[in-house]
């Protein structure tokens, strides 16, 4: 059986503004065994421990590289374009402001 892998550049969380973080690349296995529920505490687990493993990488090369070394089958997700629109401080006082002032 082939292992499957997945290789992207992870995105922001809610609770940071800035981009730290998220200039490497990362290569997450993926679980061959669905997960199943433990009957007596209820938590989701499986016997996969390959999917616990997270591969950080500098490039998007080397994580391919890596997984073409280690024969595994990829998905490569490229991250979306960020666009960055210009705000100022200034903008709230503008005489052609569109928007009702909301205070």
């Amino acid at each position: 059986m082939t292992q499957r892998a997945r290789i992207f550049q992870p995105p922001r969380t809610a609770m940071q503004s800035g981009m730290a973080g998220t200039a490497q690349w990362v290569l997450d296995y993926v679980s061959n065994t669905p997960n199943h529920t433990d009957p007596l505490m209820g938590w989701s687990g499986g016997g996969d421990t390959q999917s616990q493993v997270r591969l950080r990488f500098d490039t998007k090369e080397e994580a391919i590289a890596f997984a073409e070394a280690n024969f595994l089958l990829y998905e490569l997700e490229l991250p979306q374009a960020r666009r960055i629109k210009p705000k100022a401080y200034a903008d709230n006082f503008k005489v052609t402001r569109w928007e009702n002032w909301t205070h």
